[in-house]
């Protein structure tokens, strides 16, 4: 059974951690900007020295194990099931997965709209505005 320190048990979770060894604790994202992304995510420290006054255990990076377990609580000694590590990649959406032998084909009308779009949209000095509004003025002297 994995141990857990709730954010209240920061000073026990000093005591009881060993060096060299990972710890995780669940981050939540917000998915508001990337709808596909997972809500909840791991992350993993591991504890490779102790800070100069306090001889409080740290990361590499200074991270206080007192700070990590009271701010980002709970903390775990085995990572979270169902959560992958945030240092992974996320779930690949929107493409084709698998191999890359995706043969589709464009047939004739499909190719001419993509080619009026392009032509339409391309530079903002030919095309009319939305709304009905003046072509842009030229900043620079060049036609």
């Amino acid at each position: 059974m994995p141990k857990t320190w709730q954010p209240h048990q920061a000073k026990k979770f000093c005591k009881e951690l060993r060096l060299g060894q990972s710890y995780y604790v669940i981050k939540k994202l917000e998915t508001r900007g990337a709808a596909y992304e997972d809500p909840k995510v791991y992350a993993e420290y591991v504890f490779t020295g102790h800070l100069p006054f306090t001889a409080n255990p740290c990361t590499d990076h200074g991270y206080s194990a007192d700070d990590l377990c009271r701010l980002f609580g709970p903390v775990y000694d085995a990572p979270p099931r169902g959560l992958r590590n945030i240092a992974d990649p996320a779930p690949q959406v929107a493409a084709p997965l698998g191999s890359n032998d995706y043969s589709g084909y464009l047939d004739d009308a499909e190719i001419s709209g993509l080619e009026k779009h392009v032509k339409s949209g391309s530079d903002p000095y030919t095309r009319g505005m939305k709304g009905g509004g003046a072509k842009p003025k030229r900043r620079f002297g060049w036609s």
